[in-house]
């Protein structure tokens, strides 16, 4: 087997089953699981009709390249939402979702034959990140995104003479868990180390719809990079419509942008096997020519933040998030005893933020946070706001 194997750590969600092992739920409560960004709004019919419009589909081969329509329409959508004009044919790859793809991108960038090979990743960060990174060869950087830096990458304190070890930078924005935005600013520091020392950067922007102000989206790297003056050279956009389109099992999503990488990943994912298959090619395109659906699954966030936020204040510690549906709020005492003890006491599933976190510098900052993850109903989400408001207090 693999040597590299042996360097991934469990994963959270196995963690937190390990951690519940043994405990007994309050039986007289009924469960709510706010531990997983599993969005849980109804998928839109229309998604539905097409996926099963298209089922013959399956009686070809897919092209790893994706549908010329499918492509096509996340251009129209890329010029909609980023104010970019994307290449169909040579700038556009639809993936499997961005999480296969946020780690087969590393498989394909990082190269083999530099002794030293090095990928940046915030941290707390989605555990794809440093997977991709181990069974690549590489070695996780990880970035500390704590309150004290209002939850940004600080690239300044990395060593200088570290940078040429450095082949690939995942971000992600808005950030999981935090929910913080990154500015034109912060992507000028990006754009600008890249350019300086030749790193690829991995943009995973899958929560960029989620966000509370209509007509105010989340800056994204292809914008930053426009309103920049800026090309996208070694620059690579993942997005997904998971949570935008309340699609999580369709696994389907999009890369873009420098048309030399996407190239190159191309090459690699026709070997690795990777093409969608028609139907669901079918039912994404129809999912991204759609806006209106996307309008009421933010709608339906916002109602639930508007609810949960005042409950919360004053027995947690939390700052609203920019965007996405998480909050990141910081417990009183451990985080793993106080996901453990709220799920014994009162069915309340959270994840602990240490689980999300690695020892960096001496700090793992996640913890004593734990992510509450806001894809349930609204009653259930108030129902365990409550629950979580009359644990604190009893506690």
């Amino acid at each position: 087997m693999n040597p590299r194997l042996n360097q991934l750590q469990p994963y959270p969600f196995q963690r937190l089953r390990e951690l519940f092992a043994g405990v007994t739920p309050n039986p007289a409560l009924r469960a709510v699981n706010l531990s997983i960004g599993e969005p849980k709004h109804a998928t839109p019919e229309f998604i539905k009709e097409a996926l099963t419009a298209n089922l013959q589909g399956l009686s070809s081969y897919p092209v790893t390249q994706g549908s010329e329509d499918l492509r096509e329409t996340i251009s129209i959508w890329c010029r909609m939402r980023y104010g970019v004009d994307l290449e169909p044919n040579g700038q556009i790859l639809p993936v499997n979702g961005s999480r296969e793809a946020l780690f087969a991108f590393a498989q394909a960038v990082i190269d083999p034959s530099k002794h030293v090979k090095r990928v940046l990743a915030p941290n707390p960060f989605y555990q794809i990140y440093e997977g991709a990174a181990l069974l690549a060869g590489a070695k996780p950087y990880f970035l500390n995104t704590l309150p004290e830096n209002g939850y940004r990458c600080d690239f300044a304190a990395i060593p200088e003479d570290m940078w040429e070890t450095v082949q690939l930078a995942y971000v992600c924005s808005p950030g999981n868990p935090t929910g913080r935005v990154m500015s034109l600013s912060d992507w000028s520091e990006v754009f600008e180390l890249s350019d300086r020392h030749g790193f690829v950067i991995a943009s995973d922007e899958c929560y960029s719809e989620i966000y509370f102000h209509e007509g105010q989206p989340p800056l994204g790297a292809l914008t930053a990079a426009k309103e920049l003056g800026r090309d996208f050279r070694n620059l690579v956009v993942f997005n997904s419509l998971s949570k935008r389109s309340n699609v999580p099992g369709l696994r389907s999503g999009f890369v873009a942008g420098d048309a030399e990488l996407i190239k190159q990943f191309l090459l690699y994912r026709t070997y690795h096997g990777s093409a969608m298959n028609p139907a669901a090619q079918a039912a994404s395109a129809a999912a991204w020519r759609d806006e209106g659906h996307v309008h009421e699954n933010r709608r339906q966030y916002r109602e639930k933040f508007a609810a949960v936020m005042p409950m919360l204040h004053g027995t947690l510690e939390f700052e609203a998030p920019d965007a996405a549906f998480y909050l990141w709020a910081k417990v009183p005492g451990d985080d793993t005893t106080f996901a453990r003890d709220l799920y014994r006491d009162k069915h309340v599933t959270v994840l602990p933020g240490s689980y999300l976190a690695r020892e960096a510098k001496g700090v793992n900052p996640g913890r004593g946070f734990i992510r509450i993850a806001l894809v349930d109903g609204l009653e259930p989400c108030i129902e365990a706001a409550r629950r979580i408001v009359d644990f604190c207090r009893s506690g």
